[in-house]
């Protein structure tokens, strides 16, 4: 993983740079629509409640939502021409490279590998270069932000949230071992079964090639099977979790230890906490996958020096 990414910080580090701190702003402000939320609960329930306060409250918690959004929109076009740029870049590089090999009559790289490199395997690389770095800063600056906010209004709900967090965590790096095994395994079936249909003619192809689209078939219902079944593992944490929150909240309302707005408020933190966490299990998976076929190509390329 680290040569993976060394090798997008060299290529792109002054880009970088700018989404990871756009990212930082955005997780920044990540909590405090949180704030602004409790604030207006508790407020309704005094009996001195103002309507122009509550006025004020409502809208400066919609400007902090539009300014979040707003760098929300410029992170993901930056994000998203970095990574057309890469794509452009590493086809350019595997195009004229074996150009280079046909001229001079070394054809040791096939055909079929080759048009694999150059439409599937170069855009899965390339867009992922694009949230590398950034990605990964907003959605654990986020997960930061909301478990700070919920343990500095009420320690116990934090540390309950911080409970819920941890297992999911856990459980994704124990089945994507599995998941990246089968990857590699697709990757390297496909590329053998692209090999036998552009070198032979189609009326001839080998019974083996069919056999190909079975193993490739099977293998992605194997990852179904390790990807499903994490993720209905995951969503029972989260449901419980949620469970969990409102018990021990209203069970700290009637014991008058805190007040509705935190309540409701770490409620609506926990179910913030599900997307970055859902989305860190998504590109902790993306960067495991895209590993293996940066490996891959790697091997390639070190078989083949003109691709360096």
């Amino acid at each position: 993983m680290f040569r993976m990414h060394s090798a997008i910080w060299r290529i792109s580090w002054q880009r970088q740079i700018i989404l990871i701190v756009l990212s930082v702003i955005i997780a920044g402000l990540a909590a405090v629509p949180l704030e602004y939320q409790k604030d207006i609960v508790n407020h309704l329930s005094d009996r001195s409640a103002d309507q122009y306060e509550l006025l004020r409250l409502c809208i400066e918690m919609f400007a902090l939502i539009l300014l979040s959004l707003g760098f929300k929109w410029v992170l993901g076009f930056q994000s998203g021409t970095l990574g057309e740029d890469t794509i452009r870049f590493l086809r350019a590089r595997i195009y004229e490279s074996a150009v280079e090999k046909f001229k001079g009559d070394r054809q040791d790289l096939k055909e079929g590998t080759l048009a694999t490199m150059i439409s599937a395997e170069a855009e899965e690389l390339g867009k992922f270069t694009g949230g590398a770095f950034s990605d990964p800063v907003v959605q654990i600056g986020t997960l930061l932000s909301v478990v700070i906010f919920i343990a500095a209004s009420q320690p116990g709900l934090g540390l309950l949230a911080l409970c819920i967090i941890t297992p999911q965590a856990f459980l994704v790096l124990l089945t994507q071992k599995q998941v990246n095994r089968l990857v590699a395994e697709r990757v390297h079936v496909l590329r053998q079964s692209t090999d036998a249909v552009l070198g032979s003619e189609l009326q001839t192809v080998s019974q083996s090639v069919i056999e190909d689209f079975d193993r490739i078939y099977e293998t992605r219902r194997r990852m179904f099977v390790w990807k499903l079944s994490t993720k209905f593992v995951i969503s029972a944490l989260s449901g419980g979790g949620t469970v969990a929150v409102l018990l021990m909240g209203g069970w700290l309302v009637i014991d008058e230890r805190t007040d509705v707005g935190t309540v409701v408020a770490a409620t609506a933190g926990l179910a913030r906490l599900q997307g970055p966490t859902t989305f860190l299990i998504a590109f902790y998976r993306q960067v495991s996958a895209t590993r293996v076929k940066f490996e891959l190509l790697s091997e390639m390329a070190a078989r083949n020096p003109n691709l360096r």
